[in-house]
């Protein structure tokens, strides 16, 4: 009994580890994906499935994807509303590896997340410098998702950089917030980018909203070398350029562009949602009602974006979720954003959180992140550690921060 219950630690801790590299491979995220759920249900998972039901952003999960398990009801076709909600559900992969972590194995978690992050950034570095190419051909990742990851660990470093009283670790935080920062810009994603500065804003805001001086002093920084690396970004003054040109395009009625393709889109969809506002068109119908409409919406004028690129989703999570559940689907989504945040508040975290979750917030009004696979299991696994972090070593976090909140 003590060697089986010896190599059920074992498979955990590997399971754990592996799964933090994997993810951002493809390949190699299936069969982490599924190790997981084996190595939970070996280890006794299903017996404390109710202690993780306390977790809010459990319970949110588990309503979203069975909102859009009821719009597969009056989906016209249910195999595209099967594989619509495959995807929301594939995030419960949160509960087997939530459920695994325990004080013993955590350092294992860490271990997997860092060496997969920092390992996907060092490939993601080499193919912008030296390949001259935008995200990671190599897994697949367009230049999107690499952002996104980029702006998730500049988030995570402040808040490390902003609370953490040991001065080596603090300037370990602030490099990696410089690095990651300059990288990201780099990129040609200006939503997310955008999106990871306005967190980033109201991170520093929340940490340091009771210290005037500090806060000023740090914004002041922050504000220098973002001018500095919008100065020198190439890629960023190409894309502002090229927005400009999109601006006008649309104005005359030309919509074959980066911006124009999303504002039709949009377009489209939200006039989809007026028409069924309540119960949507039901899961999986949002891109067959824009292949059917565009040839008759407006006369017309969209008829030939798919010949630009392909209609895959609508680039913004609340028109897409209201386009197959209507109103039901965007309170359910609400309220999964809503629980994510509590989930963190719960466990002393209410300042990571929130700016975590208005990075998913403000990211999905431009793109939709379901499609972001990896950077959905990247903000879950953080998410998992932290809470981790708070049972194991929660006392220290709370005098860390009532000293911080005095001082």
């Amino acid at each position: 009994m003590q060697s089986a219950s010896t190599w059920r630690d074992v498979l955990a801790r590997v399971a754990l580890l592996f799964f933090g590299i994997a993810l951002w491979h493809k390949g190699l995220s299936f069969y982490g994906y599924y190790l997981l759920p084996v190595a939970w249900v070996l280890d006794g998972g299903l017996r404390r499935f109710r202690q993780v039901l306390n977790e809010p952003l459990v319970v949110g999960m588990l309503v979203l994807c069975f909102v859009l398990a009821l719009g597969i009801l009056w989906s016209d076709d249910p195999k595209f509303g099967f594989k619509v909600w495959r995807r929301y559900f594939a995030f419960l992969i949160f509960i087997p590896y939530l459920s695994l972590l325990n004080k013993e194995r955590l350092s294992w978690a860490i271990a997997g997340l860092l060496a997969g992050y920092f390992g996907t950034v060092i490939m993601g570095v080499y193919q912008w410098v030296f390949a001259g190419a935008q995200g990671i051909a190599p897994l697949g990742m367009p230049y999107l998702h690499f952002s996104s990851m980029l702006g998730i660990g500049v988030i995570l470093a402040l808040y490390l950089a902003g609370t953490c009283r040991n001065k080596k670790t603090k300037s370990i935080s602030w490099l990696l917030v410089v690095s990651l920062l300059f990288i990201q810009f780099n990129q040609n994603a200006r939503g997310i980018l955008l999106a990871t500065l306005i967190s980033s804003a109201l991170l520093l805001l929340l940490l340091h909203k009771k210290e005037i001086r500090r806060l000023l002093a740090v914004m002041a920084s922050l504000t220098i070398m973002i001018g500095v690396f919008a100065y020198n970004s190439t890629s960023l003054h190409e894309r502002l350029a090229q927005a400009k040109r999109d601006i006008e395009s649309s104005e005359q009625g030309q919509y074959g562009t980066s911006l124009g393709y999303r504002l039709a889109l949009w377009d489209v969809g939200l006039h989809g949602i007026i028409e069924r506002p309540f119960l949507g068109h039901g899961t999986g119908m949002a891109v067959s009602y824009f292949e059917k409409n565009i040839e008759t919406y407006k006369g017309g004028v969209y008829k030939d974006l798919p010949k630009f690129s392909a209609i895959y989703h609508y680039h913004n999570d609340w028109i897409e979720i209201g386009m197959h559940i209507g109103a039901l689907g965007l309170l359910a989504y609400g309220f999964f954003l809503w629980s994510w945040f509590l989930t963190f508040r719960t466990h002393q975290l209410a300042i990571l959180g929130a700016a975590l979750v208005y990075f998913i917030f403000l990211s999905g009004l431009t793109d939709n992140l379901v499609f972001f696979r990896q950077t959905f299991y990247l903000l879950l696994i953080v998410t998992a550690i932290g809470i981790g972090w708070h049972k194991a070593y929660g006392t220290v976090i709370q005098q860390t921060e009532n000293h911080r909140t005095s001082t």
